[in-house]
């Protein structure tokens, strides 16, 4: 196997020198204080732009990790769906293992991973569910084989195969055929993650990355301070 981007030889898992030689350096661009907008969102929309700009594939995925009652964490990549001022919205089987996590600890932490552009950008807070009418709203401009395939996934539990959820969704997709308004499922909703703290990372040469960190302060007129950290 040959890395592409460093043009070196990768030879397998158990070969140390390989992996430590899959490195390469940042130095494409930089964060300074001067520079970075006075909220969060403002700033994520520039560097989503950026994303779209450079035709990243899925410039709206990102990480969402989320932890049980026992504090076993867990983590998946969905699609950013909408964000302003109030924070990011992401829509998902309330049944599956993450919306069971959330309802039962919506605190929670969104990772949108942009390595081309040397960027990550982290947010910590905490998820509350959206109400039924924008569930609605959402849910009718989804494609009617996305609305077919919310209603056969039963998300995160075991199945007896692929043959299982093809025959389960032509079924479905024989009561609600093309054409036909499909109804919202009373186990589908959507999540608004509220920041608490928004993270932009840049990449810099020698590993002496730019990091600036939004932190909620009610003390300041735009809402928000920010804050360097050492990377």
């Amino acid at each position: 196997m040959l890395c592409l981007e460093c043009h070196t030889r990768y030879r397998g898992p158990v070969d140390s020198e390989a992996l430590a030689a899959l490195r390469r350096e940042y130095g494409i661009g930089t964060l300074r204080e001067q520079d970075a907008a006075g909220a969060p969102h403002l700033q994520f929309a520039l560097w989503l732009d950026d994303a779209v700009r450079a035709s990243l594939p899925e410039p709206n995925a990102m990480v969402v990790s989320t932890t049980d009652l026992d504090g076993q964490p867990s983590s998946r990549s969905v699609l950013l769906k909408g964000f302003d001022e109030t924070g990011f919205i992401f829509y998902t089987n309330l049944g599956s293992r993450k919306g069971r996590e959330l309802a039962a600890n919506p605190r929670c932490s969104l990772l949108f991973p942009w390595y081309t552009l040397h960027r990550q950008v982290i947010v910590i807070g905490a998820a509350t569910k959206l109400d039924r009418d924008a569930d609605e709203e959402y849910f009718a401009t989804r494609p009617h084989g996305s609305q077919i395939g919310a209603w056969a996934s039963e998300q995160s539990t075991v199945i007896a195969g692929r043959d299982w959820l093809d025959k389960r969704a032509a079924e479905l997709a024989e009561q609600w055929p093309e054409g036909t308004a499909v109804p919202l499922p009373e186990f589908w909703g959507g999540f608004l993650v509220r920041p608490e703290t928004v993270e932009f990372w840049q990449g810099r040469p020698d590993r002496l990355h730019d990091r600036l960190r939004y932190k909620r302060d009610n003390q300041n007129p735009e809402g928000w301070s920010i804050e360097r950290l050492s990377p």
